[in-house]
């Protein structure tokens, strides 16, 4: 899925995998159940691993690696390809 993006929705901490929104879309056929009366096919996110994802520098418009810079108040997260501190 390389090149698509979406915000991040949940991070599984203990399988070092995060579920994107409107990434790695699976299909799931499900049974007719109470909550589901009908049954059919779902569609839904699939984790991926964290090594897959990358953060999203909206000023250059691509994905981009990360710099921790220690100073006297505490560590702060820059972008490598520009310097700006990451919110």
């Amino acid at each position: 899925h390389k090149g698509s993006e979406g915000t991040v929705q949940k991070v599984l901490i203990a399988k070092n995998k995060a579920i994107v929104e409107g990434v790695n879309m699976i299909k799931k056929h499900t049974k007719p159940s109470a909550q589901n009366p009908q049954g059919g096919i779902i569609e839904k996110e699939a984790p991926i691993h964290l090594s897959n994802i990358a953060i999203y520098n909206k000023k250059t418009k691509k994905a981009d690696k990360v710099k921790i810079i220690i100073e006297e108040k505490g560590k702060k997260r820059t972008f490598k390809s520009d310097g700006k501190e990451i919110k």
